[in-house]
């Protein structure tokens, strides 16, 4: 008893950002999370020639998809 007793105020503050989550909020997560994942698996089928042409490198790749240009 005395664990859930000392865990418990820990674990509320985990669990407390997720009261504020919405239905919207987390389908909008979802689809940024899924652009992100099309976005850096096209870039990475690019040729390094083709990346440079659009004047990125291998490097730039997860920062682009997760951030845009």
């Amino acid at each position: 008893m005395s664990f859930y007793a000392q865990s418990r105020p820990h674990a509320d503050r985990v669990f407390s950002g997720f009261q504020t989550l919405t239905f919207g909020a987390f389908f909008a997560g979802l689809r940024s999370w899924n652009d992100a994942r099309v976005t850096r698996r096209e870039l990475n089928a690019l040729t390094d020639r083709e990346l440079q042409d659009i004047g990125l490198t291998r490097a730039d790749i997860d920062h682009v998809a997760l951030m845009g240009r």
